[in-house]
């Protein structure tokens, strides 16, 4: 016991390499808390490990464009509802459907009251032309969209990839360092021009009714609303009181009055209110309104006593927004992306002409790619070795060092299987610097505690490795510092690299200089 108490930080090592080294090969129905193992699990593996390897590594496409649209910043809104300035700022801009024109109030995501245009046929100097037209004042009208547009694009492709099924696909933001932003979408194994027609494609949404008819069986009145009779669908919003999360939505004036005829004649509109429980007792329910996305029903409601007293006097129509609530907030999310059906806020520019590129890496190609990674890595640490070896020329001082700086990557390798975090070649950049990095606080370690010979005191040994730890953890904190702020913003390929970076200095600081330490006091100190 005693002995393990002297060494409980080379024991934690072992104990974390175990737990990498299980990430890392143990089979996914394990991992992932299965009974058994499942068909098909070690097929979805890409290769003997869990590794997920990014695009640069198994090959597939990259697409990274801007959005299309302008926007205008410290709009001064009137006191006027949004369809209301949409519908003003629409009718000063020639050929642009008022769809295409979103008025956006200051709120977490968005600091000011906004309007934005996503037609590629508006410009900056046109819609601050229009705003002037309308009588709204504005601060300044920019190129590009809001934050929140970029988020739902972000949402409604990550749905659009997630339902064809494409593993290991990713979207995100990306932003330059002068600012611009982009959306980044890397599909593995897939063509340049299916990925490009599947973000393009613009999927079937509707709402139906499901009622009961005279003689008592249920039938349904299709395409009671699709995707091109909403003028506007809100963000999704937790709400207040008994009116809970909800997404608020506002339909075409041409489609007012039919839809409002639809939920009358179909009893779903009726005093009091309908209560739905389509998804619990379809043969037993109130008439419901039930939205598809696919032919596939996503949500199902009734209508509260004050929207249907609404729609049966006939004033609903004067302003035809309502809400469609739902038991939380993730299912309001769901339902506003299922509502776009995949139909993008606004269009990636990546057409002829456009700010977007794209890029195809073939399978093979990827493949040389680890081929050549891996024989980098093996260069390296043969690097390492021979110049640690020539240093000391000690195997007691070298070897330890060399392994305790390759448990780093074990360990880095062991979280990126464990949470699925794709390997790309910034990934791998990031090894070998930690590598690097490791055995450069291994050898101050190394020659602070070796300064005057050999040491046989392990209270001199501790003196001297704590003077030599304090070097490392100020060298440590630097560069944890200096990549902070590539691992935080989104800046594409860099971030992989900051971020494995930085969780190699933390691991070696906590976990392997120490066992370091341990492993040479034992080495090379007596017991006194």
């Amino acid at each position: 016991m005693g002995v393990l108490r002297d060494n409980w930080r080379v024991v934690v090592l072992v104990v974390v390499l175990l737990a990498s080294t299980f990430a890392l090969f143990a089979p996914p129905s394990v991992t992932a808390g299965g009974d058994s193992p499942a068909a098909g699990d070690d097929a979805a593996r890409q290769g003997p490990t869990n590794l997920q390897f990014g695009l640069e590594l198994s090959g597939g496409t990259r697409i990274r464009a801007p959005l299309v649209g302008v926007t205008a910043e410290e709009v001064d809104f009137r006191n006027e509802s949004l369809s209301t300035v949409e519908d003003n700022v629409a009718a000063e801009l020639d050929g642009v459907p008022v769809t295409d024109v979103t008025a956006r109030p200051a709120g977490e995501e968005q600091g000011s009251n906004a309007v934005e245009v996503t037609s590629e046929n508006v410009s900056a100097q046109q819609l601050a032309s229009a705003l002037d037209a309308a009588g709204y004042k504005y601060d300044n009208v920019r190129e590009g969209v809001t934050e929140v547009t970029r988020q739902q694009t972000v949402a409604v492709l990550e749905s659009k990839i997630n339902e064809a099924g494409l593993s290991g696909g990713t979207v995100q933001q990306v932003t330059t360092s002068t600012g611009e932003h982009f959306i980044l979408i890397e599909v593995p194994g897939e063509d340049r021009s299916d990925v490009i027609n599947l973000v393009d494609d613009r999927g079937s949404v509707r709402i139906d009714i499901y009622y009961q008819t005279e003689n008592g069986s249920y039938t349904t009145r299709e395409a009671v609303l699709e995707q091109g009779d909403f003028r506007r669908i809100g963000a999704a919003e937790q709400g207040e009181g008994r009116q809970g999360p909800h997404v608020p939505v506002v339909i075409s004036d041409d489609q007012a009055e039919p839809f409002r005829q639809d939920v009358v004649e179909t009893g779903v509109a009726q005093p009091g209110g309908t209560t739905c429980r389509y998804q619990e007792a379809p043969n037993s329910t109130d008439p419901c309104l039930v939205t598809k996305v696919d032919g596939e029903v996503v949500y199902a409601a009734g209508m509260s006593p004050s929207l249907a007293s609404s729609m049966l006097s006939g004033e609903w129509t004067q302003d035809p927004q309502f809400i469609l609530g739902t038991q939380n907030f993730s299912e309001a999310q769901n339902l506003a992306i299922n509502l776009r059906a995949g139909a993008l806020p606004a269009e990636l520019d990546i057409g002829d002409g456009g700010e977007g590129t794209s890029s195809f890496i073939s399978p093979s190609q990827g493949e040389s790619f680890k081929v050549d990674s891996l024989i980098t890595g093996i260069i390296s640490v043969f690097a390492v070795s021979g110049v640690v070896f020539l240093r000391y020329r000690e195997a007691k001082v070298a070897l330890p060092m060399i392994v305790t700086a390759l448990s780093e990557v074990v360990i880095l390798l062991g979280f990126a299987a464990a949470i699925g975090y794709p390997i790309d070649l910034s990934v791998i950049a990031g090894f070998i610097a930690v590598i690097g990095t490791g055995v450069d606080d291994l050898i101050i370690i190394a020659d602070e505690v070796m300064q005057e010979g050999d040491v046989r005191s392990r209270k001199i040994f501790q003196s001297r490795f704590r003077k030599a730890f304090w070097v490392i953890g100020a060298a440590a904190a630097t560069t944890i510092i200096a990549m902070s702020p590539l691992a935080v913003l989104s800046l594409g390929d860099l971030q992989g690299f900051a971020i494995f970076t930085i969780l190699g200095v933390v691991a070696g600081v906590l976990l392997t200089r120490p066992a370091y330490g341990d492993i040479l006091r034992a080495l090379l100190t007596e017991n006194r």
